[in-house]
Protein backbone atom coordinates (compact mmCIF):
# COMPACT_ATOMS: atom_id res chain seq x y z
CA UNK A 1 0.00 0.00 0.00
CA UNK A 2 1.64 2.94 -1.16
CA UNK A 3 2.28 6.07 1.82
CA UNK A 4 2.65 10.04 1.45
CA UNK A 5 5.82 11.33 2.91
CA UNK A 6 7.13 14.64 3.08
CA UNK A 7 10.69 15.49 3.32
CA UNK A 8 12.35 18.20 4.96
CA UNK A 9 15.49 19.81 4.67
CA UNK A 10 16.05 22.21 7.54
CA UNK A 11 20.16 23.35 6.56
CA UNK A 12 20.02 27.06 6.13
CA UNK A 13 23.34 27.66 6.16
CA UNK A 14 24.75 29.72 3.08
CA UNK A 15 25.90 29.66 0.49
CA UNK A 16 23.31 26.77 -0.02
CA UNK A 17 24.52 22.99 -0.42
CA UNK A 18 21.85 20.85 -2.30
CA UNK A 19 20.48 18.71 -0.29
CA UNK A 20 21.68 15.63 -2.06
CA UNK A 21 20.61 12.99 0.09
CA UNK A 22 17.02 14.14 -0.18
CA UNK A 23 17.22 13.62 -4.38
CA UNK A 24 18.25 9.95 -4.07
CA UNK A 25 15.52 9.30 -1.15
CA UNK A 26 12.65 11.05 -3.20
CA UNK A 27 13.53 9.11 -6.24
CA UNK A 28 14.04 6.04 -4.76
CA UNK A 29 10.33 6.47 -2.32
CA UNK A 30 8.62 7.25 -6.12
CA UNK A 31 10.15 4.21 -7.72
CA UNK A 32 8.09 2.20 -4.39
CA UNK A 33 5.28 3.50 -5.29
CA UNK A 34 5.17 6.38 -2.70
CA UNK A 35 3.91 10.02 -2.97
CA UNK A 36 6.81 12.23 -2.11
CA UNK A 37 7.03 16.12 -1.29
CA UNK A 38 9.82 17.87 -0.55
CA UNK A 39 9.86 21.08 2.09
CA UNK A 40 12.94 22.62 1.50
CA UNK A 41 13.85 25.45 4.18
CA UNK A 42 17.36 26.61 3.07
CA UNK A 43 15.58 29.97 1.36
CA UNK A 44 12.78 30.85 4.16
CA UNK A 45 13.16 33.55 6.41
CA UNK A 46 9.86 32.72 8.32
CA UNK A 47 9.34 28.62 7.82
CA UNK A 48 6.11 29.10 9.88
CA UNK A 49 4.03 29.82 7.01
CA UNK A 50 5.06 26.93 4.80
CA UNK A 51 4.65 24.74 7.79
CA UNK A 52 1.29 25.56 7.90
CA UNK A 53 1.15 25.08 4.34
CA UNK A 54 2.07 21.74 3.97
CA UNK A 55 1.30 20.13 7.28
CA UNK A 56 -1.88 21.80 8.78
CA UNK A 57 -4.99 19.33 7.16
CA UNK A 58 -2.89 17.41 4.97
CA UNK A 59 -2.36 13.49 5.84
CA UNK A 60 0.95 12.37 5.77
CA UNK A 61 2.04 9.20 6.46
CA UNK A 62 5.26 10.44 7.65
CA UNK A 63 7.73 13.21 7.86
CA UNK A 64 11.61 12.89 7.17
CA UNK A 65 13.84 14.98 8.36
CA UNK A 66 17.85 15.19 7.67
CA UNK A 67 20.27 16.12 9.85
CA UNK A 68 23.03 16.33 7.59
CA UNK A 69 25.61 18.27 9.89
CA UNK A 70 25.30 18.68 14.20
CA UNK A 71 27.75 21.91 13.76
CA UNK A 72 29.95 23.29 11.14
CA UNK A 73 32.78 21.58 13.02
CA UNK A 74 34.94 24.56 13.00
CA UNK A 75 37.02 25.12 16.58
CA UNK A 76 36.56 29.23 16.22
CA UNK A 77 32.67 29.20 16.03
CA UNK A 78 31.74 25.96 17.47
CA UNK A 79 28.04 26.66 16.55
CA UNK A 80 26.07 24.19 17.17
CA UNK A 81 22.82 23.39 15.49
CA UNK A 82 20.94 20.63 17.11
CA UNK A 83 18.79 22.75 19.25
CA UNK A 84 17.60 24.69 15.96
CA UNK A 85 16.67 21.52 15.27
CA UNK A 86 15.12 20.84 18.32
CA UNK A 87 12.36 23.93 17.56
CA UNK A 88 11.77 22.89 14.54
CA UNK A 89 11.01 19.62 15.57
CA UNK A 90 8.47 21.31 18.21
CA UNK A 91 7.01 23.13 15.22
CA UNK A 92 6.04 20.25 12.97
CA UNK A 93 4.73 18.70 16.08
CA UNK A 94 2.06 21.18 16.87
CA UNK A 95 0.79 20.66 12.99
CA UNK A 96 0.71 17.19 12.42
CA UNK A 97 1.53 13.94 14.75
CA UNK A 98 2.81 12.08 11.78
CA UNK A 99 6.02 10.15 13.07
CA UNK A 100 9.33 11.80 12.07
CA UNK A 101 11.78 9.80 10.52
CA UNK A 102 15.27 11.17 11.81
CA UNK A 103 18.48 10.59 8.96
CA UNK A 104 21.60 12.03 7.29
CA UNK A 105 25.54 11.90 8.24
CA UNK A 106 25.09 14.21 11.22
CA UNK A 107 22.35 11.75 12.98
CA UNK A 108 24.12 8.47 11.89
CA UNK A 109 26.74 9.54 14.44
CA UNK A 110 24.74 9.44 17.67
CA UNK A 111 21.31 8.11 16.40
CA UNK A 112 20.30 7.49 19.78
CA UNK A 113 21.32 10.39 21.66
CA UNK A 114 19.93 12.72 18.81
CA UNK A 115 16.30 11.19 18.97
CA UNK A 116 16.38 11.18 22.66
CA UNK A 117 17.48 14.93 22.59
CA UNK A 118 14.77 15.77 19.62
CA UNK A 119 11.90 13.40 21.70
CA UNK A 120 11.67 11.54 17.81
CA UNK A 121 10.71 7.77 18.27
CA UNK A 122 12.53 6.80 14.32
CA UNK A 123 15.71 7.27 12.48
CA UNK A 124 17.99 5.56 10.10
CA UNK A 125 21.52 5.10 10.08
CA UNK A 126 23.85 5.42 7.04
CA UNK A 127 21.82 4.85 3.45
CA UNK A 128 18.11 5.32 3.43
CA UNK A 129 17.32 4.48 -0.42
CA UNK A 130 16.63 1.08 0.84
CA UNK A 131 15.36 1.31 4.79
CA UNK A 132 13.18 4.24 4.29
CA UNK A 133 10.57 3.17 1.52
CA UNK A 134 10.42 -0.43 3.38
CA UNK A 135 9.19 1.53 6.71
CA UNK A 136 7.22 3.60 5.31
CA UNK A 137 5.58 0.47 3.54
CA UNK A 138 5.43 -0.97 7.56
CA UNK A 139 4.09 2.02 9.24
CA UNK A 140 0.93 2.80 6.49
CA UNK A 141 0.09 -1.22 6.73
CA UNK A 142 0.49 -1.86 10.19
CA UNK A 143 3.18 -4.45 9.55
CA UNK A 144 6.02 -5.02 12.10
CA UNK A 145 9.20 -3.05 11.41
CA UNK A 146 11.79 -4.24 13.89
CA UNK A 147 14.10 -5.76 11.63
CA UNK A 148 14.65 -3.14 9.00
CA UNK A 149 18.51 -2.62 8.05
CA UNK A 150 19.88 0.72 9.62
CA UNK A 151 16.51 0.91 12.00
CA UNK A 152 17.16 2.90 15.07
CA UNK A 153 13.56 2.81 16.79
CA UNK A 154 12.32 3.34 20.39
CA UNK A 155 11.74 0.48 22.40
CA UNK A 156 10.17 0.07 26.20
CA UNK A 157 13.49 -1.02 27.00
CA UNK A 158 14.87 1.96 25.25
CA UNK A 159 16.20 2.49 21.70
CA UNK A 160 17.05 -0.39 19.69
CA UNK A 161 20.03 0.03 16.83
CA UNK A 162 19.21 -2.26 13.75
CA UNK A 163 22.96 -2.69 12.01
CA UNK A 164 23.18 -0.70 8.47
CA UNK A 165 23.11 -2.65 4.94
CA UNK A 166 25.35 -1.37 2.51
CA UNK A 167 23.25 -0.73 -1.00
CA UNK A 168 24.69 -2.09 -4.03
CA UNK A 169 25.25 1.25 -6.13
CA UNK A 170 25.42 -0.48 -9.34
CA UNK A 171 21.81 -1.30 -8.65
CA UNK A 172 20.51 2.01 -7.90
CA UNK A 173 18.91 4.56 -9.92
CA UNK A 174 20.18 7.98 -8.49
CA UNK A 175 20.00 9.68 -12.15
CA UNK A 176 15.96 11.80 -12.25
CA UNK A 177 17.23 15.15 -9.76
CA UNK A 178 14.15 16.25 -10.02
CA UNK A 179 12.77 16.96 -6.71
CA UNK A 180 15.41 19.74 -5.14
CA UNK A 181 15.50 22.89 -6.74
CA UNK A 182 19.13 22.52 -8.32
CA UNK A 183 18.79 25.32 -10.49
CA UNK A 184 18.19 27.39 -7.26
CA UNK A 185 21.10 25.80 -5.63
CA UNK A 186 23.30 26.27 -8.27
CA UNK A 187 22.46 30.02 -8.72
CA UNK A 188 22.66 30.73 -5.25
CA UNK A 189 25.29 28.13 -3.98
CA UNK A 190 27.65 27.87 -7.18
CA UNK A 191 27.89 24.42 -7.83
CA UNK A 192 25.81 21.22 -8.23
CA UNK A 193 27.25 18.01 -6.85
CA UNK A 194 26.73 14.69 -7.53
CA UNK A 195 28.04 11.14 -6.10
CA UNK A 196 30.20 8.78 -7.81
CA UNK A 197 31.00 6.30 -4.66
CA UNK A 198 30.25 5.77 -1.22
CA UNK A 199 32.38 4.60 1.67
CA UNK A 200 36.02 5.13 2.82
CA UNK A 201 38.58 2.55 3.67
CA UNK A 202 41.53 5.05 5.19
CA UNK A 203 41.88 4.73 8.82
CA UNK A 204 42.34 8.01 9.43
CA UNK A 205 41.95 8.49 13.38
CA UNK A 206 39.47 11.64 13.28
CA UNK A 207 37.20 10.98 10.15
CA UNK A 208 33.69 9.79 10.60
CA UNK A 209 32.96 9.30 6.73
CA UNK A 210 33.82 5.11 7.65
CA UNK A 211 31.61 5.15 9.98
CA UNK A 212 28.77 6.36 8.61
CA UNK A 213 29.32 6.11 4.73
CA UNK A 214 30.48 2.43 5.57
CA UNK A 215 34.47 1.18 5.55
CA UNK A 216 34.46 -0.48 2.19
CA UNK A 217 34.43 1.58 -1.13
CA UNK A 218 31.40 0.91 -3.25
CA UNK A 219 31.41 2.72 -6.81
CA UNK A 220 28.94 3.35 -9.27
CA UNK A 221 28.82 2.80 -12.72
CA UNK A 222 30.79 5.44 -15.09
CA UNK A 223 27.75 5.23 -17.35
CA UNK A 224 25.19 6.23 -14.27
CA UNK A 225 27.34 8.91 -13.43
CA UNK A 226 27.78 10.48 -16.66
CA UNK A 227 23.47 10.03 -17.08
CA UNK A 228 23.30 11.90 -14.20
CA UNK A 229 25.86 14.59 -14.98
CA UNK A 230 24.05 15.07 -18.46
CA UNK A 231 20.54 15.45 -16.74
CA UNK A 232 22.36 18.37 -14.37
CA UNK A 233 24.02 19.73 -17.54
CA UNK A 234 20.53 20.09 -19.24
CA UNK A 235 19.55 22.62 -16.62
CA UNK A 236 22.39 24.72 -16.77
CA UNK A 237 24.33 23.06 -13.78
CA UNK A 238 27.58 22.52 -15.14
CA UNK A 239 29.39 23.78 -12.54
CA UNK A 240 30.00 20.43 -9.69
CA UNK A 241 31.42 19.05 -6.78
CA UNK A 242 31.89 15.52 -6.30
CA UNK A 243 31.04 14.18 -2.71
CA UNK A 244 32.70 11.17 -2.76
CA UNK A 245 34.87 11.13 0.41
CA UNK A 246 38.14 10.70 -1.91
CA UNK A 247 37.43 10.59 -5.35
CA UNK A 248 40.73 8.44 -6.84
CA UNK A 249 39.85 5.89 -4.29
CA UNK A 250 40.39 3.49 -6.06
CA UNK A 251 42.08 5.31 -8.72
CA UNK A 252 41.51 2.97 -11.68
CA UNK A 253 37.43 3.80 -11.12
CA UNK A 254 38.22 7.68 -11.45
CA UNK A 255 40.01 7.01 -14.35
CA UNK A 256 37.30 5.30 -15.72
CA UNK A 257 34.64 7.75 -14.60
CA UNK A 258 36.48 10.40 -16.46
CA UNK A 259 37.10 8.36 -19.50
CA UNK A 260 33.42 8.52 -19.69
CA UNK A 261 32.85 12.07 -19.69
CA UNK A 262 35.48 12.46 -22.31
CA UNK A 263 34.07 9.88 -24.65
CA UNK A 264 30.51 11.71 -24.32
CA UNK A 265 32.13 15.19 -25.04
CA UNK A 266 31.42 16.65 -21.76
CA UNK A 267 34.34 17.91 -20.39
CA UNK A 268 33.91 20.68 -22.40
CA UNK A 269 30.93 21.85 -20.87
CA UNK A 270 31.62 20.83 -17.20
CA UNK A 271 33.46 22.42 -14.86
CA UNK A 272 34.00 20.33 -11.40
CA UNK A 273 35.52 19.90 -8.39
CA UNK A 274 36.82 16.64 -6.26
CA UNK A 275 38.83 15.66 -2.83
CA UNK A 276 41.43 13.38 -3.80
CA UNK A 277 43.57 11.79 -1.43
CA UNK A 278 47.60 12.20 -2.03
CA UNK A 279 48.08 8.93 -2.70
CA UNK A 280 47.49 7.08 -5.25
CA UNK A 281 48.22 9.95 -7.64
CA UNK A 282 49.23 9.70 -11.13
CA UNK A 283 50.14 12.34 -14.20
CA UNK A 284 48.08 10.00 -16.08
CA UNK A 285 45.17 10.44 -13.75
CA UNK A 286 45.78 13.99 -13.56
CA UNK A 287 45.63 14.63 -17.47
CA UNK A 288 42.64 12.55 -17.58
CA UNK A 289 40.97 14.48 -14.75
CA UNK A 290 41.92 18.04 -16.77
CA UNK A 291 40.31 16.59 -20.47
CA UNK A 292 37.16 15.35 -18.33
CA UNK A 293 36.46 18.80 -16.91
CA UNK A 294 37.68 19.32 -13.72
CA UNK A 295 38.83 22.74 -12.36
CA UNK A 296 40.70 22.04 -9.02
CA UNK A 297 41.56 19.36 -6.85
CA UNK A 298 41.20 19.85 -2.82
CA UNK A 299 44.62 17.00 -1.35
CA UNK A 300 43.17 16.43 2.14
CA UNK A 301 47.23 16.73 3.51
CA UNK A 302 46.28 17.20 6.94
CA UNK A 303 50.14 18.03 7.68
CA UNK A 304 53.41 18.41 6.12
CA UNK A 305 55.30 16.67 9.20
CA UNK A 306 55.73 13.02 8.91
CA UNK A 307 55.50 11.98 12.67
CA UNK A 308 52.07 14.08 12.77
CA UNK A 309 51.08 12.39 9.59
CA UNK A 310 51.49 8.52 11.24
CA UNK A 311 49.46 9.90 14.35
CA UNK A 312 46.45 10.55 12.54
CA UNK A 313 46.74 7.63 10.77
CA UNK A 314 47.24 8.50 7.04
CA UNK A 315 49.22 6.35 4.43
CA UNK A 316 50.92 9.18 2.96
CA UNK A 317 54.13 10.74 3.66
CA UNK A 318 55.82 14.48 2.87
CA UNK A 319 57.37 12.98 -0.30
CA UNK A 320 53.96 11.90 -1.57
CA UNK A 321 53.03 15.59 -0.78
CA UNK A 322 55.97 16.88 -3.29
CA UNK A 323 54.81 14.19 -5.61
CA UNK A 324 51.17 15.50 -5.99
CA UNK A 325 52.75 19.02 -6.29
CA UNK A 326 55.17 18.45 -9.12
CA UNK A 327 52.14 16.73 -11.21
CA UNK A 328 49.68 19.42 -10.55
CA UNK A 329 52.27 22.04 -11.36
CA UNK A 330 53.33 20.23 -14.29
CA UNK A 331 49.57 19.62 -15.63
CA UNK A 332 48.72 23.16 -14.76
CA UNK A 333 46.00 21.75 -12.48
CA UNK A 334 44.64 24.70 -9.86
CA UNK A 335 44.80 22.21 -6.14
CA UNK A 336 44.42 23.27 -2.35
CA UNK A 337 46.10 21.68 0.52
CA UNK A 338 44.08 20.71 3.30
CA UNK A 339 45.27 21.01 6.84
CA UNK A 340 44.35 19.50 9.35
CA UNK A 341 46.28 21.29 12.66
CA UNK A 342 46.49 20.88 16.55
CA UNK A 343 46.17 16.89 16.63
CA UNK A 344 47.57 14.61 19.22
CA UNK A 345 51.32 15.01 19.46
CA UNK A 346 51.30 18.45 17.41
CA UNK A 347 54.06 20.68 19.00
CA UNK A 348 54.99 24.21 17.32
CA UNK A 349 57.88 22.73 15.64
CA UNK A 350 55.81 20.01 14.02
CA UNK A 351 53.14 23.14 12.50
CA UNK A 352 56.77 25.31 11.62
CA UNK A 353 57.68 22.22 9.62
CA UNK A 354 54.00 21.91 7.92
CA UNK A 355 54.01 25.47 7.18
CA UNK A 356 57.31 25.71 5.89
CA UNK A 357 56.72 22.91 3.03
CA UNK A 358 53.13 23.89 2.23
CA UNK A 359 55.06 27.44 1.02
CA UNK A 360 57.77 25.39 -0.54
CA UNK A 361 55.24 23.48 -2.64
CA UNK A 362 53.36 26.53 -3.53
CA UNK A 363 49.80 24.67 -4.00
CA UNK A 364 46.96 27.43 -5.33
CA UNK A 365 45.68 27.64 -2.08
CA UNK A 366 46.15 26.10 1.33
CA UNK A 367 43.44 25.72 3.88
CA UNK A 368 43.72 25.43 7.30
CA UNK A 369 41.83 24.41 10.24
CA UNK A 370 43.27 24.57 13.58
CA UNK A 371 41.28 21.85 16.34
CA UNK A 372 40.64 18.29 15.44
CA UNK A 373 36.59 17.73 15.74
CA UNK A 374 36.29 14.52 17.76
CA UNK A 375 33.35 12.29 16.55
CA UNK A 376 31.95 9.51 18.56
CA UNK A 377 33.36 5.92 17.52
CA UNK A 378 36.50 7.15 16.09
CA UNK A 379 39.99 6.09 16.80
CA UNK A 380 40.45 9.48 18.63
CA UNK A 381 37.66 9.52 20.70
CA UNK A 382 39.35 6.22 22.09
CA UNK A 383 42.27 8.17 22.62
CA UNK A 384 40.61 11.32 24.16
CA UNK A 385 38.61 8.33 26.69
CA UNK A 386 42.26 6.95 27.57
CA UNK A 387 43.34 10.16 28.86
CA UNK A 388 40.82 10.37 31.67
CA UNK A 389 37.98 12.98 32.24
CA UNK A 390 36.79 15.38 29.41
CA UNK A 391 36.65 18.34 31.61
CA UNK A 392 40.52 17.96 32.83
CA UNK A 393 41.97 17.50 29.97
CA UNK A 394 43.85 20.32 28.58
CA UNK A 395 44.21 19.44 25.29
CA UNK A 396 40.48 19.72 24.74
CA UNK A 397 38.64 22.59 24.05
CA UNK A 398 34.51 23.01 23.52
CA UNK A 399 31.87 21.32 25.75
CA UNK A 400 34.12 19.58 27.77
CA UNK A 401 31.51 19.24 30.58
CA UNK A 402 28.47 17.29 30.66
CA UNK A 403 29.34 15.72 27.18
CA UNK A 404 30.71 12.21 27.82
CA UNK A 405 28.87 10.65 24.85
CA UNK A 406 30.27 13.56 22.46
CA UNK A 407 27.01 15.09 21.66
CA UNK A 408 28.19 18.73 21.52
CA UNK A 409 31.09 19.90 19.74
CA UNK A 410 34.49 19.07 21.13
CA UNK A 411 37.78 19.80 19.45
CA UNK A 412 41.44 18.46 20.25
CA UNK A 413 43.96 21.27 20.53
CA UNK A 414 47.34 20.08 21.59
CA UNK A 415 48.61 22.01 24.61
CA UNK A 416 52.02 22.29 23.58
CA UNK A 417 50.84 24.88 20.94
CA UNK A 418 50.43 27.18 24.10
CA UNK A 419 47.77 30.05 25.10
CA UNK A 420 47.46 31.57 21.77
CA UNK A 421 47.84 29.11 18.80
CA UNK A 422 46.11 31.05 16.25
CA UNK A 423 48.27 34.06 16.73
CA UNK A 424 50.77 31.52 16.60
CA UNK A 425 50.28 30.30 13.38
CA UNK A 426 48.86 33.49 12.10
CA UNK A 427 52.53 35.28 12.38
CA UNK A 428 54.12 31.98 10.59
CA UNK A 429 51.63 32.19 7.55
CA UNK A 430 52.75 36.05 7.80
CA UNK A 431 50.10 37.43 5.63
CA UNK A 432 50.63 34.63 2.95
CA UNK A 433 47.47 35.35 0.78
CA UNK A 434 47.74 31.38 -0.69
CA UNK A 435 46.93 30.64 3.39
CA UNK A 436 42.57 30.52 4.34
CA UNK A 437 43.10 30.96 8.46
CA UNK A 438 39.47 30.98 9.47
CA UNK A 439 40.32 34.34 10.75
CA UNK A 440 36.76 36.42 12.11
CA UNK A 441 38.41 39.24 11.35
CA UNK A 442 39.88 38.79 7.82
CA UNK A 443 36.67 37.21 6.22
CA UNK A 444 38.34 37.21 2.90
CA UNK A 445 40.38 34.61 3.82
CA UNK A 446 37.80 32.94 6.36
CA UNK A 447 37.88 29.32 5.44
CA UNK A 448 34.68 28.59 7.60
CA UNK A 449 31.96 28.36 5.17
CA UNK A 450 29.22 28.67 7.50
CA UNK A 451 27.20 32.24 6.54
CA UNK A 452 30.20 33.57 4.76
CA UNK A 453 29.00 36.41 3.76
CA UNK A 454 32.09 37.51 1.28
CA UNK A 455 31.10 33.91 -0.41
CA UNK A 456 27.26 34.75 -0.70
CA UNK A 457 28.13 38.15 -2.50
CA UNK A 458 30.44 36.75 -5.11
CA UNK A 459 27.94 33.78 -6.13
CA UNK A 460 25.46 36.21 -6.37
CA UNK A 461 27.74 38.43 -8.61
CA UNK A 462 27.88 34.98 -10.86
CA UNK A 463 31.15 33.46 -9.12
CA UNK A 464 30.84 29.66 -9.22
CA UNK A 465 32.69 26.46 -8.31
CA UNK A 466 34.27 25.25 -4.87
CA UNK A 467 33.64 27.44 -2.02
CA UNK A 468 37.86 27.50 -1.91
CA UNK A 469 38.42 28.67 -5.61
CA UNK A 470 35.58 31.25 -5.55
CA UNK A 471 37.67 32.58 -2.51
CA UNK A 472 41.10 32.29 -4.48
CA UNK A 473 39.35 34.01 -7.88
CA UNK A 474 38.08 36.73 -5.56
CA UNK A 475 42.35 37.52 -4.52
CA UNK A 476 43.34 37.31 -7.66
CA UNK A 477 41.08 39.77 -9.09
CA UNK A 478 42.00 42.28 -6.81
Amino acid sequence: MPGRILLINPNQMKPAVAPIALDYLAQALEGRGHEVELLDLCFLDDIGPALDEYLLGSRFHAIGLTIRNTDDCYYLSQDFFLPRYNELVHQIRARTQAPIIVGGFGFSLLPERTLEYLQLDFGIIGEGEDALPILLDRLVTGEDFSHIPGLVYRARDGFRRNPPFSLNLARLDLCARKWVDNVRYFQEGGMGNIETKRGCDRACIYCADPIVKGRKIRVRPPKAVADELEVLLERGIDYLHLCDSEFNLPEEHAKAVCQEIIKRGLGEKLHWYAYLSPQPFSKDLALLMKEAGCQGIDFGVDSGNEHMLKMLGRDFAPQDLRQTANICHACDIVFMYDLLLGGPGETKETIRETIQLMKLLNPSRVGVSLGVRIYPGTRLAEIVKGEGRLDKNQNLQGQVRDNEGLFAPIFYLSQELGPSPSTFLKDLVGGDERFFLGSGDEIEQNYNYNNNSVLVQAIREGYRGAFWDILRKLVEVE
